[in-house]
């Protein structure tokens, strides 16, 4: 599958939500009149653009209907995506020409931090580039945990410390390995956080001292990773991280699973970021580059762009996408014979991730534990955390296991 047609399908209940139900408004027209701006205005609003952008893109529309004297409500999608386009439009790329370049990632918890950062490293690793990543989320339960398994994946060296270290340490010891092992490319993981807590901005900001004092100009990304889900809270908190972070560039994750990719036009905007990435499905090679003109096409359901797909993108495939190979029926994992709480089942399945995990750090078999490792990933009462655990140990379990 190409990247327009992984762009087109991730944008599904976007498309549905804005210019599926502006297209079918459009055709209850038969003249353009203020009616019609006001309704297209109402459907931007409720798909998640905001009412500043909704404003900004009816009043180009206007411009450009007069413009060029179009009479007709059948011609106004065309223009609407060409507005949206160049809305959009600016420089997309990652910034990494010097050795070593940092990618800093940072992100509130389960905005799929982690997965952007283990598919990042992917496509990074797939261009020929070297990469490091850093575990300085110290603080989250088995976050450290869950990106050694992207780090095993991707085939990328990481650097660690003890739950509950210094992040900025691990920074530095990042730093430090990178130097000396010739990297291209630090990518550091730094621990969920709520935009309103003062001690972790101010932890963000030593570490950003940090590299400052030991890679002196060095190409530096501050990429925040954002859920499309949650519509104009995703606005809010890039707004927010921006006055403290420094950020320059988002990761728009999740756009497959909601209608409110709107928000992508008002984080352009309203705010002058530019998305960077954005994630569009489960697989691998679902975190696309941001291109304006493919996401604006896929919006509105347009032709595809004249465009190659990236080499990149399937290599990256390759490193990571095991075959599909068939599998026992699962099994049932145990239940206690009381019930059990959230909490409870939370502690017996980290333990099993445990000793599944030290395991596979000792290079010892692991298919007597497949089956209950299967069970748990059939297991709807984990948390998301915990169920995306049990993804990417699944996958690294099988992987061993061929």
């Amino acid at each position: 599958m190409g990247i327009f047609e992984k762009i087109r399908q991730g944008l599904k209940k976007t498309r549905d939500s804005i210019s599926g139900q502006i297209a079918q408004m459009v055709n209850s027209f038969t003249k353009i009149d203020e009616e019609l701006f006001e309704e297209l205005e109402e459907l931007l609003v409720m798909g998640d653009v905001g009412m500043d952008t909704a404003e900004f893109i009816t009043g180009e529309l206007r411009r450009v209907i007069k413009e060029k004297g179009i009479t007709d409500p059948a011609l106004i999608m065309d223009e609407l995506q060409g507005i949206v386009r160049e809305l959009l439009s600016g420089d997309c790329s990652l910034h990494t020409d010097t050795k070593p370049s940092v990618i800093l990632v940072i992100g509130v918890n389960g905005v799929g931090k982690t997965t952007a950062i283990g598919k990042l490293s992917a496509r990074l690793r797939a261009e020929g580039r070297s990469v490091i990543l850093g575990a300085a989320d110290t603080f989250r339960a088995a976050a450290i945990e869950q990106l050694e398994v992207w780090a095993q994946r991707a085939e990328v060296p990481m650097i660690k410390q003890g739950e509950g270290s210094d992040p900025a340490a691990v920074v530095f010891d990042t730093i430090a390995a990178a130097k000396a092992r010739g990297c291209d490319v630090i990518i550091c993981d730094t621990a969920g956080r709520l935009h309103n807590k003062k001690n972790l901005m101010d932890e963000l900001s030593k570490i950003s001292r940090i590299i400052d004092r030991e890679l002196p100009g060095c190409d530096r990304e501050n990429l925040l990773v954002l859920d499309a889900a949650t519509g104009q809270n995703a606005v809010n908190q890039a707004r927010e991280f921006m006055g403290a972070a420094g950020i320059t560039g988002i990761v728009l994750t999740k756009l497959d699973g909601t209608p409110k990719g709107g928000v992508v036009l008002p984080i352009k905007r309203e705010l002058g970021l530019p998305v960077k990435f954005i994630g569009v499905g489960e697989q691998i090679d679902d975190l696309q580059p941001f291109d304006p003109g493919a996401f604006a096409a896929g919006l509105f359901n347009m032709e595809e762009p004249k465009a190659a797909e990236s080499d990149a993108v399937q290599k990256a495939a390759e490193v990571l996408d095991a075959p599909a190979q068939a599998e026992p029926e699962p099994v049932l994992v145990p239940e206690p014979a009381a019930a059990e709480s959230p909490e409870e089942r939370h502690a017996r399945f980290r333990s099993f991730a445990e000793a599944l995990m030290a395991r596979l750090d000792e290079n010892e078999g692991v298919r007597d534990m497949l089956p209950e490792l299967r069970a748990w990933r059939d297991d709807r009462e984990l948390d998301r955390d915990d169920q995306r655990l049990v993804r990417n140990l699944l996958l690294t379990a099988e992987k061993r296991e061929r």
